[in-house]
């Protein structure tokens, strides 16, 4: 019988887990962000322009979290929101000049806790994990997989 800590499924959520305490710590520190903040106001920088309903996929986030985490940005000054061309009742967010110093300064700290948490790995396998990742993502889209709006952050 298989050991519940030896799934993928558990393990992915426990490195999740470990990984999240820590990235948020980094997000305040390195780019005076929370870790909602961070994480949209990266996927605003990169993926731009962006309809709330697009940056809660992006951010992998729910709707509700998009929504007030972008609000924030607003707020911040760090993004802005404008008429969607063409949706009529829709928003786009696009980054102002100093959000894009924040998504710079946010970059930075996705970058090294990217290498913090890959940095025991060779390049080799870095390599070899990213495409089991891309591999196993393809599986799941293909057999009906769909981000939900679980509520969860």
């Amino acid at each position: 019988m298989i050991k519940l800590d030896r799934t993928l499924t558990y393990r992915l959520h426990l490195l999740h887990k470990l990984t999240d305490l820590e990235s948020q710590r980094a997000y305040v520190a390195g780019a005076g962000l929370s870790m909602s903040d961070g994480r949209c106001l990266t996927a605003v920088g990169t993926f731009a322009p962006l309809s709330v309903n697009d940056l809660a996929h992006k951010a992998n986030l729910n709707k509700g979290q998009a929504s007030r985490a972008a609000q924030s940005l607003v707020e911040q000054g760090l993004v802005v929101k404008a008429a969607s061309p063409t949706d009529g009742r829709g928003v786009v967010l696009t980054m102002t000049p100093k959000g894009k110093a924040a998504w710079q300064r946010a970059m930075q700290v996705v970058g090294r806790r990217n290498q913090d948490i890959f940095g025991v790995l060779s390049a080799a396998e870095r390599e070899q994990l990213s495409d089991f990742f891309d591999r196993l993502i393809a599986k799941a889209k293909a057999d009906g997989g769909a981000v939900e709006d679980t509520g969860e952050e």
